[in-house]
């Protein structure tokens, strides 16, 4: 994700945000059809009979490749990276905690929070000029 987040902004900073995110994505795209021509042992049919807000996936890659691009570029690739990824375990967590689409509950105790806030911290930490 670090080496991809920082060559989608180089490549934005030539082409444009929107233009670089339709280019990785469209090769993406055009990668993982196949992919699936290949080596796929799915069944596309299945779409219609999931909960239609999982489709919503496509859309979060979307909004993911453009939040990353413009983070790295922003904030150091170190900084940035460091806050996505401990958004990123914060997410999963609740997702964990509280059930959410369709997983099993795991507790999150105090120790978990604790966790969180020292990477917090050192992210802070990191951020403070010397």
């Amino acid at each position: 994700m670090s080496v991809q987040g920082v060559m989608n902004t180089r490549l934005g900073e030539k082409i444009g945000l929107l233009e670089s995110n339709a280019f990785v994505q469209g090769t993406a795209f055009a990668l993982s059809l196949l992919a699936m021509w290949f080596f796929g042992k799915g069944n596309l049919k299945g779409l219609l009979e999931v909960n239609k807000a999982y489709w919503l996936g496509g859309v979060l890659g979307l909004a993911i490749t453009l939040t990353v691009m413009l983070a790295i570029k922003g904030l150091s690739p170190t900084v940035a990276i460091s806050i996505i990824l401990i958004a990123q375990l914060l997410v999963a967590a609740l997702i964990d905690a509280f059930g959410w689409l369709g997983t099993e509950k795991v507790g999150f105790h105090f120790t978990k929070y604790l966790g969180l806030l020292l990477m917090i911290g050192g992210v802070v930490l990191f951020k403070l000029k010397s």
